[in-house]
């Protein structure tokens, strides 16, 4: 609801301050006053393009500021909270737009900038304004499905409906990628079933390199250790150290029997060191032979088998050249192989793979389309049901002769989406045996704005918006019909805000409250827009100015009281 408007030098308004609240307010005032400039306000304050004549004579700017205070679960708070606009719960929503002589128009909500595409973005869901020559969201025909979605409640089927169109999306999705990945496994499949036929003959294992890699360093070590024994053992066989021994001992024998050592004292130096030395070659020769047993026992120990580190490495060299062909790791080789082995069974079984996401869709499908026959179902009593309510309003509005029908074309389900597979437009005729077609391109002005008011009574409980504004809804009638719209401008306040700009005495005698808008003289001869909240005498004597014109009478203030006493 708007409960604040503040304008400065907009058009003929030099200074308006104004506070509104719910129920019914009537705008009266001559031709010309400016009634028209409130609006014009309003809209540019909600982000309307404006010109810079707009600006009051002698001024460098206009300002208009407009603060409204939607409930706590209103749609446009969460609007401006996706655009990172954050607002407590009860917090008003301050609009306030400046317009300069030179340079862009400037919008601040709550102080921080604001564009104006934001500003009329939320505009439709704070103000609704109904004019003769305004196109509002009534009579838009992009809004007439929601608009009879709304009125028949169809918030369950609108669900299911979105559900399943969602469903169905996915699973036509769903059966393209089969499609296509089998169209791409179908010209792959000989490359398919060589590789997979050369992976079998492989046969890579998890882990397998890695372990190939450990066997043939160790397999690489014994070798070295098998050349190394070898090469001792030839080296022993070469060099013959105990021929050698031997020989040395035998000569020290033959040293031992000679005369001069049998016959010396067992003391002696010579003899002595000879049985020394003797005593070291035996020694020498019993530890060299053993050396050497011991060496050919670890020959035999450290046997290598030549054949096992070819096998390992043939093995190992196998797995990391496949590797390389396939551009993946060792140990992912396995896995390309079930992978392919995969493709290669798709193609197999492709007929079996694409029917049954065929089938899935053809479910999806009728899914869809039963929820859309049960929400058409639906629409359709709903516009039977505002079709007649309509016409019963239409008769008291002094347009008798009208008729509206709600026109529900079916679509293709291939040509709908979320909410259902309906086209809805209203449409009217003025006049029996007329062409139905839009409104707009039918009725007059006048009849636009009776239609919008029917309409709106009709949807009463639709909307976002708090505040409604009709714009001469009265236009062209008088007396009982005037008095009817009035009744329904005041029905339609019960719980939110109305604003009427009226030239009729009835409807504005229906309202819980009336300002009288004037344009009169200023300093220096400027000319400036007023406004004043009447008192109860007031709105009489304004009333009769109504019925009367200029010369008011006795006569038209006993009936300007009658209006208001009736109302």
């Amino acid at each position: 609801m708007l409960i604040a408007l503040s304008i400065r030098d907009f058009v003929l308004v030099r200074a308006l301050d104004l506070d509104l609240d719910t129920g019914f307010t009537a705008l009266t005032g001559e031709t010309g006053a400016g009634k028209s400039i409130l609006l014009a306000a309003l809209g540019f304050a909600l982000g309307a393009k404006t010109a810079k004549g707009a600006i009051r004579s002698g001024c460098a700017s206009a300002t208009v500021t407009a603060t409204f205070d939607p409930p706590a679960d209103h749609p446009v708070r969460q609007v401006l909270q996706e655009n990172d606009i954050e607002l407590d719960s009860d917090e008003s929503i301050v609009i306030r737009r400046i317009l300069r002589s030179s340079g862009a128009a400037k919008g601040y909500l709550n102080d921080a900038p604001v564009s104006a595409r934001l500003l009329q973005s939320i505009s439709d869901m704070l103000v609704e304004v109904h004019g003769q020559h305004a196109g509002h969201s009534l009579l838009a025909v992009s809004q007439h499905r929601r608009l009879l979605d709304a009125y028949a409640e169809t918030e369950n089927e609108l669900l299911a409906c979105a559900e399943t169109w969602e469903n169905w999306r996915a699973a036509i999705e769903a059966r393209k990628a089969v499609e296509a990945r089998l169209l791409r496994a179908q010209a792959d499949r000989e490359y398919l079933e060589f590789a997979v036929e050369e992976l079998d003959k492989l046969d890579p294992q998890d882990g397998e390199a890695e372990s190939l890699a450990q066997e043939r360093q160790e397999l690489q070590s014994a070798e070295k250790v098998a050349q190394a024994v070898e090469d001792a053992l030839k080296q022993l066989d070469k060099s013959g150290p105990e021929q050698a021994l031997s020989s040395a001992s035998r000569a020290l024998g033959r040293a031992s029997s000679m005369p001069v050592i049998m016959e010396s004292a067992d003391d002696a130096p010579l003899k002595l060191q000879l049985s020394e030395a003797a005593d070291a070659l035996e020694r020498a020769l019993i530890e060299a032979s053993e050396a050497y047993e011991s060496v050919s026992r670890l020959r035999s120990a450290s046997e290598f088998s030549a054949s096992d580190l070819e096998n390992s490495e043939a093995r190992l060299f196998a797995l990391r050249a496949a590797a390389r062909k396939y551009d993946v790791d060792v140990d992912q080789l396995a896995a390309v192989r079930d992978r392919m082995r995969m493709q290669l069974d798709e193609i197999t079984h492709s007929d079996q793979a694409l029917l049954k996401a065929k089938t899935a869709e053809i479910d999806s499908e009728k899914a869809f389309v039963h929820a859309s026959d049960k929400l058409r179902e639906k629409r359709t009593k709903a516009g039977v049901k505002l079709a007649k309510a309509l016409r019963k309003e239409l008769k008291p509005l002094k347009l008798e002769k009208a008729d509206f029908r709600v026109v529900q074309e079916a679509l293709d389900p291939k040509d709908a989406g979320p909410n259902g597979c309906d086209r809805i437009s209203f449409e009217v005729r003025t006049n029996p045996g007329a062409e139905f077609g839009p409104l707009h391109k039918i009725a007059s002005g006048g009849e636009v704005a009776r239609f919008a008011l029917a309409l709106k009574v009709c949807l009463a409980t639709d909307g976002q918006a708090g505040t409604l504004i009709f714009d001469e809804a009265d236009v062209g009638v008088g007396g009982a019909v005037a008095a009817a719209i009035g009744e329904r401008l005041h029905q339609l306040s019960d719980g939110r805000q109305v604003l009427a700009i009226t030239h009729s005495p009835q409807v504005a005698a229906m309202a819980d409250e009336q300002w009288r808008i004037s344009k009169g003289e200023a300093k220096k001869g400027a000319i400036e827009t007023a406004i004043d909240v009447l008192e109860i005498g007031q709105r009489q004597e304004e009333i009769a100015r109504m019925l009367a014109g200029a010369q008011i009478t006795q006569e038209a203030r006993a009936a300007a009281t009658r209006l208001l006493a009736r109302a």
